[in-house]
């Protein structure tokens, strides 16, 4: 007679859940995740094809997480702005997930990238002035929001400034109304000898 499994999927998706949370993915090996769930390596290979499989699943895991507790939190009419310091909020009670998820795992930050893009489309849709707006125009601005609120939240998160909610606001309103009205990042707007900052290989 076979023996029952004890090791269920959900049981080792929620295990690789709590330890990307806790420890980030920089020690998200399948030794680890079995040691949370006190047993061998061999139900996650059971269950899934490759780690790789295992992290990206978890990462759609985090993503409804986030969705569900995180960025349906209440903290300004403007529905951008809201979501904005729903995000500032985040990264500085969990740290370690953030830089996890945006700053240190390029892989992770591939689909947080898009998560985030598609999060902020629905957000700015539900603005007044967004139906003005053509599609290309909504793409800049909130690639021009991103960078701003990425730069805050890394600063206050790692201890580097300390601003009020009043302070975080004026911040996203204005850069909202420059990129708004003068229609930053337009492709027109580059001078002939532009370029582009890379990381070094």
């Amino acid at each position: 007679m076979a023996r029952k499994k004890t090791i269920m999927k959900n049981d080792i998706l929620n295990a690789a859940v709590n330890l990307a949370m806790r420890d980030g993915f920089q020690n998200f090996t399948a030794r680890k995740i079995a040691d949370e769930l006190n047993c061998s390596t061999q139900p996650l290979y059971l269950e899934f094809e490759c780690m790789d499989d295992l992290k990206h699943q978890s990462i759609i895991k985090i993503q409804s997480y986030l969705q569900k507790h995180v960025f349906n939190q209440h903290y300004h009419e403007d529905p951008l702005i809201d979501l904005d310091l729903a995000y500032i909020h985040f990264a500085c009670e969990q740290p370690m997930l953030y830089r996890t998820l945006w700053i240190e795992d390029k892989e992770s930050i591939t689909e947080m990238k898009q998560f985030a893009l598609n999060i902020g489309t629905t957000r700015f849709a539900k603005r007044t002035d967004a139906a003005d707006l053509s599609a290309e125009k909504i793409y800049r601005i909130l690639t021009g929001n991103w960078i701003i609120v990425n730069g805050i939240a890394n600063l206050i998160s790692s201890g580097y400034a300390r601003m009020s909610k009043t302070q975080v606001v004026e911040i996203l309103q204005a850069q909202l109304d420059d990129f708004i009205y003068n229609d930053r990042f337009n492709p027109a707007n580059e001078i002939e000898d532009d370029f582009e900052f890379q990381v070094a290989n």
